[in-house]
């Protein structure tokens, strides 16, 4: 079925690109930064996303590709660039514009939404806010980028309450800083282009973040062990300047929303036979992967990260609630 929408949009595309008169092939090219690697699921995701819509406008929309913070950006310095205009599109980790609204640390709230389905759920439950706040900065959402579960990469197995205690450890945002200081670690947040520099030298020991974030940034150099916790599926998105949008013809407007709603769609589904590949992959580089711990454990982490959703719906007010209740709703329904 799935190819089907592929050849649909592809011919789709064909029928816009032929009514844009005058124009020619590759004559939009938008740079895209990602503080991600190429080989990460966002980075496969956005040159997934990006032949794609080429190809629905038969070469007219070229997206060049910049990885690993290349242009400079890391993602809690994306929203401001593309607000700005200083790029037209970009995937950013959404948790780091926690401290411009809540919202985008919904994702990373502890133990919220553990699974796949649950996550997607969330996700759409909550996606008209995620849009409203985009609007307010210039800007469109165009789709979703899960990350598979966060568990904790450390030196030996982190699955009890003991091992946490002081333990140096890089979190990704404000919620995982809060669940980590409450449950005893010394929490710190970094950007992902900080993690490998504080390993090598020793000013972290540990690092929160899935068995993805490890195999792409090759952990395996510095830590020996990933502890699977499922603490939760954040996400990065990839959000467009409304401007540039708006100032595309119609059909290639439609093309580029078609192109996106197609890569969430794949985002989605291939997230879900992720983890099974990284542990393939981190088995076969000496990682050993940690999947059973202690049901209190798990227990105790989940009472540390209650300061974290009660933060969260603090300052969201009554909208925190609403999204929370919809979400338990969906989840009841589907």
């Amino acid at each position: 079925m799935f190819e089907r929408l592929v050849k649909a949009v592809a011919v789709t595309g064909l029928g816009m690109a032929a009514c844009i008169g005058g124009a020619t092939a590759g004559s939009i090219k938008w740079d895209m930064p990602n503080e991600y690697q190429a080989t990460s699921i966002h980075g496969e995701g956005d040159q997934w996303f990006s032949k794609f819509l080429k190809d629905t406008t038969v070469g007219e929309i070229e997206i060049v590709h910049h990885f690993g913070g290349a242009l400079g950006y890391k993602s809690a310095q994306q929203l401001d660039a593309v607000g700005d205009g200083a790029v037209p599109i970009a995937d950013s980790y959404v948790g780091a514009f926690g401290g411009i609204d809540p919202i985008f640390l919904l994702p990373s709230l502890p133990f919220l939404a553990k699974t796949t389905r649950e996550a997607k759920t969330l996700f759409e439950a909550a996606r008209p806010h995620f849009e409203r706040v985009f609007a307010s900065h210039n800007q469109i959402l165009l789709y979703a980028s899960p990350w598979p579960p966060s568990g904790i990469w450390g030196k030996k197995a982190v699955n009890s309450i003991g091992e946490l205690k002081n333990l140096k450890i890089r979190t990704y945002d404000r919620n995982g800083t809060i669940t980590l200081k409450a449950a005893g670690a010394a929490a710190v947040k970094l950007s992902w282009a900080d993690v490998i520099p504080l390993l090598s030298t020793g000013g972290i020991q540990a690092v929160l973040t899935s068995a993805e974030g490890g195999v792409n940034a090759k952990f395996w150099e510095h830590l020996s062990h990933f502890t699977e916790i499922n603490y939760a599926m954040p996400l990065s998105m990839v959000h467009m300047n409304k401007d540039v949008f708006d100032g595309l013809p119609d059909n290639l407007k439609k093309a580029v929303k078609a192109s996106a709603d197609a890569a969430n769609d794949r985002n989605w589904r291939e997230v879900i036979t992720r983890r099974r590949l990284n542990y393939k992959t981190l088995e076969k580089n000496g990682v050993t992967v940690v999947t059973r711990v202690p049901v209190e454990y798990l227990t105790a982490l989940g009472d540390a990260g209650r300061e974290a959703l009660d933060d969260w719906y603090e300052k969201m007010g009554g909208d925190g609630e609403a999204i929370v209740a919809e979400y338990r709703k969906r989840l009841e329904s589907s």
